[in-house]
């Protein structure tokens, strides 16, 4: 397999293959070379069963760096029996003001974003095309920002959101490389939308600590980026992965996630909280939906 952008991601996805004996070669901050080494790039991708791209959308322009760079060559990859994938964002749906969206579901909402035409242009060229929620794990989850006094709860009554722990992502596109699932989009992420707020408290009972307190979003001091997080509302349906690559996330809820962060920092609450699944009452926040956006179970 060669990977386009080794990261956070993709590094745990290279790790786990290679211990299945896979060859792995990518770019990236734990690559095997530079993106810009066309050479080497193009060897590669010329002996790759499997190409991934993990490389996000240029800030700048808005460009995919892969596609305009290498599309041409990827574009006569796909021709063939190459399998192709890309880690998108369900940013793509946009704000649905708290309603469920699937695979079925418009992009309308962020029309014209760089992360829409980078999206569309990987569907378009035969990929699976993974829609991640928001990403946290060891050393970027609620618990790394309360223990760095960087947690905020803000007050926004109604705003949820899904997530989606990093080793999920990586057991759903191993599922879709085993179970040779088809092209097309997939939403990865896990079974209970929530607010933000209610991960920050978990994250605090964990640690024995008082939540931050509560503040409106003009007075939180939050970076433009971190604003955006809050501007958009929506519950992310994951049945189509459940049913195509024959996936269940580990971490169905928050709640599990930050105790596999915890224990994996190798640090229990300073208050000696029970870290049992049992010790907390995850909200009923229609976790699972009757009827998905394309009103279709899935």
């Amino acid at each position: 397999m060669f990977i386009f952008g080794l990261g956070y991601v993709a590094s745990r996805l290279a790790t786990l293959l290679r211990e299945r004996g896979w060859d792995v070669a990518g770019t990236g901050r734990a690559g095997t070379c530079r993106f810009n080494d066309t050479a080497r790039v193009r060897q590669s991708l010329a002996n790759a069963t499997h190409i991934l791209s993990a490389v996000p959308p240029d800030r700048s322009n808005g460009g995919d760096p892969v596609m305009l760079n290498y599309g041409a060559l990827l574009r006569g990859k796909a021709s063939t029996a190459t399998w192709l994938g890309y880690l998108s964002s369900t940013g793509v749906y946009g704000d649905t003001g708290g309603a469920w969206v699937d695979e079925a579901s418009p992009t309308a909402g962020a029309a014209g974003s760089a992360r829409v035409l980078c999206d569309s242009d990987w569907l378009a060229q035969g990929a699976r095309v993974f829609r991640l929620s928001g990403i946290y794990g060891p050393g970027r989850s609620a618990v790394d920002r309360v223990r760095s006094g960087k947690a905020h709860r803000i007050d926004l009554p109604g705003q949820v959101f899904s997530r989606v722990h990093v080793d999920d992502i990586v057991t759903a596109v191993l599922a879709a490389i085993d179970k040779g699932a088809p092209p097309g989009p997939y939403n990865i992420t896990d079974d209970l939308p929530t607010s933000q707020n209610a991960v920050i408290e978990e994250a605090c009972r964990l640690l024995g600590v008082e939540p931050p307190p509560l503040r409106k979003l003009d007075d939180a001091d939050l970076s433009p980026m971190a604003r955006g997080f809050y501007a958009q509302n929506r519950r992310v349906a994951n049945g189509r992965a459940k049913r195509v690559l024959r996936w269940l996330p580990r971490y169905p809820t928050y709640a599990e996630g930050l105790r596999a962060v915890l224990s994996a920092s190798g640090a229990g609450s300073a208050a000696g909280t029970d870290l049992a699944l049992s010790a907390t009452a995850i909200p009923a926040s229609a976790s699972n939906p009757p009827v998905t956006a394309s009103g279709v179970q899935r």
